[in-house]
């Protein structure tokens, strides 16, 4: 058997990413609960509740697993309705509640990548017509100062806007996210207002400490042709790449947004980001068809790819590196902000994990400057409009006792973090269906 070692250069971040309405359980005020108690929303009806519990302090266990399990970071998010609950109103408890979080993670040496907006929204903010609205990025950014005003001595590195192209799509062109529309005008000014606030935020951020940190994580999906040869489907993979990849971030280098089909100047976004983040799952292949309501296209996994036990998620490695190499068009660091699996029975994860972290490790080391790996997700969470139907979780969970079931992708996970390095013995260990295709003879 050949004995190899795939080493990730010295100081990489490993850690697990989270967001707040998912884990912290008990959100009330907020647009994912208004809509999580419309019939029909979720899947099977199910709802947050008490998610992960970490509201009521079950942190402080699972961060106890990342560390001990040799992970140095996590990424997690703030709710916005839990510090601003009301448009005349802060509350202090919950702030000061974030920052015991956020030194509890420093207490056990795993960096915080504090998150902004991930989805959510406080319902005052909804009810003002959410990002539809002109006047939301301006709150956007009162809570932006709020809250790197509060956390400036604990937090270097921020995401402003988690998945903006995820929040328009969800919401605004296919309905699955609230507010449910399906209108290209509105998607196009959400884009755009997203797009100031985070113009902003960087802006504030910038202004409020020395040296910080600022990205985005948008969400990279690897669309490809399904028929390469048919111009058609050529140009439909490559609007809907243009539209769902690259809107948001090339804005940041152009000054113009350009999504479903409209345009507009937006100087302000100019030159507003300090790192990369990528969030990565899968690829489809896609299809033009004559059918205006799909936005003339349809889309399949690849017949090879093995699919994750609800068929939401096909492996696809070579999407992911395709992915990096989109990202490095931006010359600046990279870090892989969300990349994982649902696997209730842990039997994809494990190769899943090992064959995309080895399309890091070759990018890494032909000098591709990626800088940390976030898996998504530290232990099972509330998967929005998917409920509890999926399971991304290295721990599992069982959502009526709150135990924690240690997976076995949480040893691979930890001996890939502690050794700072791929081992054919750790592949061979916990993913021997990957080792021929990582250590070739």
């Amino acid at each position: 058997m050949p004995q190899a070692r795939y080493a990730f250069p010295k100081g990489f971040l490993w850690g697990c990413a989270t967001a707040a309405h998912q884990v912290e359980g008990g959100n009330t005020n907020n647009n994912w609960y208004a809509w999580e108690n419309e019939p029909g929303r979720i899947l099977h009806g199910q709802k947050s509740a008490k998610a992960c519990d970490w509201w009521a302090g079950r942190w402080k266990e699972d961060f106890d697993r990342a560390a001990e399990t040799g992970q140095n970071a996590h990424r997690l998010s703030i709710e916005w309705s839990r510090v601003q609950p009301a448009p005349d109103r802060w509350d202090e408890n919950a702030i000061d509640a974030y920052r015991e979080i956020i030194r509890g993670m420093l207490d056990r040496k795993l960096m915080p990548m504090v998150t902004l907006h991930h989805f959510t929204d406080p319902l005052w903010i909804s009810e003002r017509g959410g990002w539809e609205s002109a006047q939301t990025p301006e709150l956007f950014a009162l809570y932006a100062r709020k809250m790197v005003e509060a956390l400036k001595d604990l937090v270097n590195m921020w995401i402003t806007i988690n998945e903006p192209n995820v929040y328009t799509y969800g919401g605004y062109l296919n309905g699955g996210f609230p507010p449910g529309k399906n209108d290209l005008k509105a998607a196009f000014q959400v884009m755009y207002n997203l797009l100031k606030g985070h113009s902003l935020a960087y802006k504030i951020i910038h202004e409020l400490q020395d040296n910080p940190q600022v990205g985005i994580a948008p969400n990279y999906r690897s669309f490809v042709a399904a028929r390469p040869w048919l111009p058609l489907d050529a140009a439909i993979t490559n609007m809907l790449s243009s539209s769902y990849n690259d809107a948001f971030p090339q804005a940041t280098r152009t000054g113009k947004l350009r999504f479903a089909f409209q345009s507009a100047a937006i100087p302000e976004a100019l030159g507003t980001l300090d790192f990369f983040g990528i969030n990565y799952y899968t690829r489809d292949l896609v299809k033009f068809v004559l059918k205006p309501g799909q936005l003339f296209h349809e889309r399949a996994f690849p017949p090879e790819a093995a699919q994750s036990d609800t068929g939401f998620i096909a492996s696809v490695p070579d999407g992911f590196r395709e992915g990096l190499r989109w990202a490095a068009k931006y010359r600046m660091p990279i870090y892989i902000t969300e990349n994982g699996v649902e696997d209730a029975k842990d039997i994809l994860r494990p190769s899943y994990l090992v064959e995309h972290l080895h399309q890091v490790w070759h990018l890494a080391n032909q000098n591709v400057p990626i800088k940390g790996y976030f898996h998504w997700s530290l232990v099972d969470n509330f998967e929005w409009e998917r409920g509890w139907t999926q399971r991304f979780g290295l721990w599992g969970l069982d959502v009526d006792t709150q135990k924690r079931v240690r997976r076995p992708s949480v040893d691979l996970y930890e001996a890939i973090c502690k050794q700072n390095a791929i081992h054919s013995e750790i592949v061979q260990r916990y993913a021997p269906q990957s080792f021929n295709r990582l250590f070739p003879e």
